[in-house]
């Protein structure tokens, strides 16, 4: 399981939220449960999106490894 780091903040009666890592990643939500909710299932579908395109418009030899750097 990988982790990032979400972010909140409430902005008159609504809450933003976004993943610091990952752009694109981002949402909102009337409370902050939903936002949470909401941010997680973004999270999902923006890296379900990027593997989708990588691993279609990759030509070629290609060659994929994980990768870690320090936290």
């Amino acid at each position: 399981m990988k982790q990032f780091t979400a972010v909140y903040k409430k902005t008159g009666g609504c809450y933003s939220g976004w993943v610091e890592e990952i752009p694109g990643a981002n949402s909102q939500g009337r409370t902050l449960k939903e936002t949470k909710e909401n941010l997680q299932e973004a999270l999902e579908l923006v890296l379900k999106a990027n593997r989708q395109l990588s691993s279609t418009g990759a030509k070629g030899d290609i060659v994929r490894e994980p990768i870690s750097i320090p936290s």
